[in-house]
């Protein structure tokens, strides 16, 4: 065992802040299998679950210099990862629909010039704008529209009112709404 083991979570950070890549090589060995089975429990995908911790631990030391952590280091990668999860969860989601409907209408004979292209471009909008809402408002939009729990599901795992879930709900809609249907309009006319 290395000296680096016997270090506290905030010694770790601080050296990692001063880019000790001992100390990231730390927080890594003693996280990471965690992390992948906490990711895994819900993804039920090895690889998955291996890439998104990847990125969680890729962008913390990209921020080292900048990491603010208040609390523990395990609550901060715990949060991390399933931000992460419920990003990457929202992506499949949106893309899975919309591959869908792009089916529909392609079943009804409907011709598409460079459908590839379009699709694409429809999916990184969608996910660069639920990628945009507020952090609190896109996990509940997420909760709600892609893993369809009810108001109050959403009320009782965030520990908030139904109200305030509904709301944040009807605002992530306006909001996608006002940024998606520019590039709707766009769309249908090159069709």
């Amino acid at each position: 065992m290395s000296v680096y083991g016997k270090y506290t979570d905030a010694k770790l950070l601080d050296l990692l802040s001063k880019d000790d890549q001992q100390a990231y090589t730390e927080i890594f060995n003693r996280y990471c299998k965690l992390l992948i089975n906490h990711a895994y429990k819900i993804l039920q995908n090895q690889d998955e679950a291996n890439d998104i911790v990847q990125d969680v631990f890729l962008a913390i030391w990209n921020k080292r210099k900048d990491l603010n952590i208040s609390g523990a280091l395990s609550s901060y990668l715990y949060r991390a990862t399933k931000n992460k999860i419920l990003n990457h969860i929202a992506h499949e989601k949106v893309v899975l629909r919309y591959a869908d409907s792009i089916s529909g209408f392609m079943e009804n004979d409907y011709a598409f010039a460079d459908l590839n292209q379009r699709e694409e471009e429809l999916q990184i909008i969608i996910a660069k704008e639920i990628e945009s809402l507020p952090q609190k408002m896109r996990e509940i939009f997420i909760l709600r529209k892609l893993e369809e729990l009810s108001y109050d599901e959403i009320a009782n795992q965030l520990n908030i009112s139904d109200k305030t879930a509904k709301q944040q709900v009807y605002n992530a809609l306006k909001k996608l709404k006002e940024k998606i249907n520019p590039f709707l309009v766009v769309l249908m006319f090159k069709i």
